[in-house]
């Protein structure tokens, strides 16, 4: 599956005192397209939390490894590329990369864990079953 694709414009609000988007503002951005790629395999979030028979689950980031190569300035419009990297049995890896164009400006690999009642939760047939639909391999960019 080709990455899922979110254009982010960036506004001054995204920045730092020397002009360029802060550091969080990155994991803000991709945040969002995590997002979006749920929705877009058919898991929004929040018929997760109120809809599951007994407790509530959701997804909690457990581990994000980050790497910044070239700033972006207010203004910018970004391109934020997501997608399935592996399925565990209660994680989902993703790999996303920040772009200007072709400009690769951040990638990062996020590992989010399903939780309930504050434990891990093995991901549901169904759901596993969508995060299955967008599984790509790095070599395809």
């Amino acid at each position: 599956m080709p990455p899922f694709t979110l254009p982010v414009r960036v506004y001054w609000e995204d920045t730092d005192a020397s002009g360029l988007v802060y550091h969080a503002s990155y994991i803000r951005f991709m945040e969002r397209g995590r997002t979006e790629l749920l929705r877009a395999i058919g898991l929004d979030q929040r018929p997760l939390l109120e809809g599951a028979p007994g407790a509530p689950s959701f997804f909690v980031v457990r581990a994000v490894n980050i790497e910044f190569l070239r700033p972006a300035v207010m203004d910018d419009l970004l391109t934020v590329e997501t997608n399935v990297d592996e399925i565990g049995g209660a994680s989902v890896t993703m790999y996303q990369r920040v772009l200007r164009g072709a400009e690769i400006l951040a990638t990062a690999q996020v590992k989010a864990v399903c939780v309930e009642n504050g434990r891990a939760k093995r991901l549901a047939p169904d759901v596993r079953e969508k995060f299955e639909s967008a599984l790509w391999r790095k070599q395809e960019l």
